[in-house]
C-alpha cells in the first residue's frame, strides 16, 4: 500500500469503522436493487434478514484494512482463507468483484457523504479494497484449479440415497454423485429451488464419505434446511458443490483436541470419520458441549465411530445437568485444537484457551463458525 494511502486510511479508519454497519445495510440494499437476481441465487436471504452477512462485510473489510496499516494486527491470511473457501463454495467468480467495489464504494459515499469522501480518501480505500479482492480472487482460482474446474463451476446434480432423522431438528443426508473427495472437516453447499423460484444456498459440514457421494448433518433452522426437511426424500435431485472449507484435520504427529457445541459436531465427526477410516493412532481428544443427552444429534454416529478409535479420550458435557467444558482439565499442551459451534461458546472456549500458561498452550487453534460472522477473527 503506497505511504499516502496509508496514512489516509488510518486518518479515516475510525470514521469507517463507526458507520461501517450502515454503510453494509446500504451496499446490500443498493446492490440488490441493482442486481436482484444474486438475493434469489447467491446470497443467503436468512443472513440478509438477521444481519450477520452485513456484519460479515463490515468486519471483513474494516479488519482487513486495520491489518494493512497497523504493524501490529494479525495477518490477514485466516481472515482472507476462510473468505476465499466460502466464496468458492458459492461459485463466486473474479466478475463479480467489479460489482461489490461499484456498490459499496456509491454505499460509503451515500452514508459519509461527498465532502468526506474526497478523491485522496476514495483512492486510498479503493486501493485497500483491490488488494483484498487481487489476493482473494488469485486464492480463489487456485482453489478452483486444484478441483480441476473452471472458476465457479462447482455445483453439481446429486441424488439423494440415504435420509435419517437423528432427532425432532437433525437429519442426515447421503448424497450421490460427480463429487471430489472432501478434506476432513470440509463442507458443502446445497442448492435447492424454493417455492418462490429463488434458488437458495447453505453450508453443510461433511460428516461422512464413500467414493462419488457426501454424507451431510443439518439442523432445521431456516429456509433451505426446512425445505429439505419437508420436501426431499430419497431419490429426489437436489445441487451440491464440490468441497470446501479452511477447517481441515492437518497431517502431522501433534496431538488433536476437538472442541464443539450443539450442531457444531459436524466437522469434528468428518475427522472422526477419516481418523477411523485410515486406522489412526494419532493422539486425540473430543469434547463435545449439548443441552442433553436427548438433544446430541450425532451421539450415536460418534459413539460408533470411537469404538473404532479405543485410543481417543472422549468428554460429554451436557448442561441440563450443570455440566460445561473444561478445558483445563484436559491435555491439550503442544496439541492443534479445532473448535466449532455458536458465538458464545467459540468466545468462551478460546479465553479459555488463552488464559492456560505457556507450557500448557496448544500448538494452535482453528475454528469454523456457524454463520457468516468473520469479524470474530483474531
Amino acid at each position: 500500500m503506497t505511504p499516502g494511502h496509508e496514512g489516509t486510511v488510518r486518518a479515516t479508519l475510525p470514521l469507517v469503522g463507526a458507520n461501517i454497519g450502515t454503510i453494509a445495510q446500504t451496499f446490500y440494499r443498493t446492490m440488490f436493487g441493482n442486481h436482484p437476481e444474486l438475493l434469489a441465487n447467491t446470497f443467503n436471504r436468512g443472513n440478509q434478514k438477521s444481519g450477520e452477512q452485513q456484519k460479515a462485510l463490515a468486519a471483513s473489510v474494516a479488519t482487513f484494512a486495520t491489518m494493512l496499516v497497523d504493524p501490529d494486527a494479525p495477518d490477514p491470511v485466516d481472515l482472507l482463507a476462510r473468505i476465499g473457501h466460502k466464496h468458492v463454495s458459492l461459485g463466486i467468480t473474479e466478475d463479480q468483484y467489479q460489482i461489490v467495489h461499484d456498490n459499496l464504494f456509491a454505499a460509503i459515499v451515500e452514508v459519509l457523504g461527498e465532502d468526506v469522501v474526497t478523491a485522496d480518501v476514495a483512492e486510498a480505500w479503493d486501493e485497500v479494497y483491490w488488494i483484498m479482492a487481487d489476493v482473494l480472487i488469485a486464492y480463489e482460482k487456485q482453489l478452483y484449479a486444484s478441483d480441476g474446474v473452471e472458476a465457479g463451476d462447482v455445483f453439481r446434480d446429486v441424488t439423494v440415497v440415504e435420509k435419517k432423522e437423528l432427532t425432532d431438528t437433525v437429519t442426515t443426508y447421503t448424497l450421490d454423485g460427480d463429487l471430489t473427495a472432501a478434506r476432513p472437516g470440509q463442507y458443502t453447499s446445497i442448492g435447492v429451488v424454493l417455492p418462490d423460484g429463488a434458488r437458495q444456498l447453505r453450508q453443510y459440514s461433511i460428516v461422512g464419505q464413500a467414493p462419488g457421494n457426501y454424507t451431510i448433518a443439518v439442523e432445521t433452522e431456516g429456509e433451505v434446511s426446512t425445505f429439505l426437511r419437508d420436501n426431499v426424500e430419497v431419490g429426489d435431485t437436489i445441487q451440491a458443490t464440490l468441497a470446501a472449507g479452511d477447517l481441515v484435520l492437518e497431517d502431522g504427529d501433534s496431538a488433536v483436541v476437538l472442541v464443539s457445541s450443539g450442531i457444531g459436531s459436524t466437522p469434528m465427526v468428518g475427522m472422526l470419520s477419516y481418523l477411523a477410516r485410515t486406522g489412526s493412532e494419532r493422539p486425540a481428544t473430543y469434547l463435545h458441549a449439548d443441552a442433553s443427552e436427548d438433544t446430541h444429534a450425532q451421539l450415536g454416529h460418534t459413539t460408533a465411530l470411537l469404538e473404532k478409535l479405543p485410543s481417543v479420550t472422549v468428554a460429554h458435557s451436557y448442561r441440563d445437568n450443570g455440566q460445561l467444558i473444561d478445558i483445563s482439565a484436559h491435555e491439550v499442551a503442544g496439541s492443534d485444537v479445532y473448535l466449532c459451534g455458536g458465538n458464545e461458546f467459540l468466545r468462551a472456549i478460546r479465553r479459555d484457551l488463552e488464559s492456560l500458561p505457556a507450557e500448557k498452550a496448544p500448538k494452535s487453534v482453528r475454528y469454523e463458525l456457524f454463520s457468516p460472522n468473520d469479524w470474530l477473527l483474531g
